[in-house]
């Protein structure tokens, strides 16, 4: 089990020169290091994302030791221009999702 850790050989699409994980990588990696079929991994996997999501929803933080905070933030109504035009336009309130990294995720990355 690797723990806590990433490397540049921790997902297989990172060897291939893209720039981009997917759920089944992720699902794959799970499955290998705990001994679940890729099937188990998955749903684990999507039911992280789906807790997450309901957690937001409801305007609930999510906080992930080592990993960081997922946010629900509201941005008030605002005004804005149109680039083309320059008519001023009325922007609406919205709630939007942040996430804040946390100290072990900013180290990691600035090995």
């Amino acid at each position: 089990m690797t723990t806590g850790t990433l490397n540049e050989n921790y997902f297989p699409c990172q060897k291939r020169g893209t720039i981009m994980t997917t759920t089944n990588e992720i699902a794959d990696k799970i499955a290998t290091e705990h001994n679940l079929t890729k099937a188990q991994s998955k749903a684990v996997v999507e039911a992280v994302f789906a807790s997450i999501t309901a957690a937001a929803t409801s305007g609930v933080e999510t906080s992930i030791p080592g990993f960081g905070k997922f946010k629900v933030k509201d941005t008030p109504e605002r005004e804005a221009r149109n680039p083309g035009t320059g008519a001023t336009i009325k922007v609406a309130a919205a709630r939007k999702l942040t996430f804040q990294p946390a100290k072990a995720l900013k180290d990691a990355l600035n090995k």
